[in-house]
C-alpha cells in the first residue's frame, strides 16, 4: 500500500496551505487582466459557425495586442531621442524587436490554414481587411513610412483620424535621431532637420556620410553607433514580417483580390521594397571605401 501512494504521487505537488484561496472582496488574476473582456471578444460570424474562423480571429486579436506594446515602447523611445538619451532606447529597441519576431512567428499558425478552410468562411469578412488596421499604420508613421492618403481610410473614425493624423504630421523615430545627430555636432544637412514630416522620407547622401563618420569611429560615437544597430535591426525585423505575411497570403488565396480592394500578393509585395532608415543600408556599401 505504501508503494502504490509513492506511485500515485509521482509529478503531483501538495496544494500550499498559504496559496490564496478566497478573492470575494479582492481583485483576482482574471479581473486584473479584464479577461472577461479578452476572452469574450472573439464573435464567430459565420452561420453555422466555422471551426478556423477562431484561428483567424484570435490571429489578428494577437496581433494587434503585440502591436499595442510596439506603439507604447517606439513612443516612449521617440521621448528619450528628443532628451538626446540614446542609451534607455537600446533596451526598448531590443524588446520592441522580440515583440517582431513574435508577430513574425504567429504567421506559422495562421498557415495552418487552408485555402478550403479558409473559403467557408472569407464571406463574412466583407470589406474588413488588415490594410485598415489602425495601429500597423501607426506603427509605420513611427517608424517614417509615411504616406497621408493612408489616413482617408479611417475617416469614419474621428477619434483614431485625429490621431493618425496628427502622427502623420510628427517626426518619426527616425527624424528624432537625426535632429539628435544634428544637436550633437553632426553635420545632418538642414532639408533633414526641418522639412514636410507628412511626407515620406527620402535618402541623402549627406546623411549617410553622417553614418559612415558613425560607423568608421565607433568609440567615439557609441551611442549614436549602438542606436544605429538597433534601428537596423528594426527595420529588417519588420522587412521580415512583410515577407512573411505575403507569403502567407499567397499560400492561403492565391493571388485573389484582398478582402479590403487591394490587389492581394501584388500589392504586399510591393511593399518588401519600403525603407524605413535607408543611409543606415546604404553606408554599408560606404563603409571601408
Amino acid at each position: 500500500m505504501g508503494n502504490l501512494r509513492r506511485q500515485q504521487a509521482v509529478g503531483s505537488r501538495p496544494f500550499e496551505q498559504k496559496i490564496e484561496t478566497d478573492f470575494r472582496s479582492r481583485m483576482d488574476y482574471a479581473g486584473y487582466l479584464h479577461l472577461d473582456k479578452v476572452l469574450g471578444a472573439q464573435e464567430l460570424l459565420s452561420d453555422p459557425p466555422h471551426h478556423d474562423e477562431m484561428l483567424f480571429i484570435i490571429q489578428h486579436q494577437t496581433s494587434e495586442l503585440w502591436m499595442k506594446l510596439v506603439i507604447h515602447e517606439l513612443r516612449a523611445a521617440i521621448g528619450f531621442v528628443q532628451e538626446d538619451r540614446l542609451e534607455p532606447c537600446f533596451k526598448i529597441l531590443a524588446r520592441v524587436k522580440h515583440v517582431q519576431r513574435m508577430l513574425f512567428e504567429q504567421w506559422a499558425v495562421l498557415e495552418t490554414l487552408t485555402p478550403s478552410e479558409y473559403a467557408e468562411f472569407r464571406g463574412v469578412l466583407g470589406a474588413a481587411s488588415g490594410f485598415q488596421s489602425y495601429q500597423y499604420r501607426w506603427i509605420e508613421f513611427l517608424l517614417g513610412n509615411k504616406d497621408p492618403q493612408a489616413v482617408g481610410v479611417f475617416a469614419h473614425n474621428p477619434e483614431v483620424h485625429e490621431l493618425l493624423t496628427e502622427a502623420l504630421g510628427q517626426r518619426s523615430l527616425y527624424d528624432e535621431f537625426l535632429a539628435h545627430l544634428g544637436r550633437a555636432g553632426l553635420p545632418v544637412p538642414e532639408n533633414r532637420l526641418n522639412r514636410d514630416w507628412s511626407e515620406p522620407y527620402e535618402a541623402s547622401t549627406e546623411v549617410t556620410a553622417v553614418f559612415k563618420t558613425i560607423y568608421e569611429s565607433p568609440t567615439e560615437y557609441w551611442a549614436a553607433y549602438e542606436m544605429a544597430e538597433k534601428l537596423v535591426d528594426v527595420e529588417q525585423q519588420f522587412a521580415l514580417w512583410r515577407f512573411r505575411h505575403m507569403k502567407t497570403v499567397e499560400r492561403i488565396i492565391g493571388f485573389k483580390r484582398g478582402t479590403g480592394g487591394s490587389s492581394g500578393v501584388r500589392f504586399l509585395r510591393a511593399a518588401l521594397d519600403i525603407r524605413l532608415f535607408p543611409e543606415l543600408w546604404d553606408v554599408r556599401t560606404e563603409i571601408g571605401q
